[in-house]
């Protein structure tokens, strides 16, 4: 997942340097929403792995 957020953000970055703002707008809010996903996940992981040790 955090593969795809990388993506959005590469996209994005390369939409704003050739001047398409609408898409490179777009491409950030996906990659923002695939970061907040990722992170989210990762931290439930985190937390039912320290519980699983228990």
């Amino acid at each position: 997942m955090l593969h795809y957020t990388v993506v959005f953000l590469v996209i994005a970055l390369i939409a704003a340097l050739f001047g398409f703002g609408g898409i490179a707008a777009g491409a950030v809010g996906i990659a923002k929403i695939l970061f907040v996903i990722f992170a989210v996940l990762a931290i439930a992981s985190f937390l039912a792995g320290l519980l699983r040790r228990k």
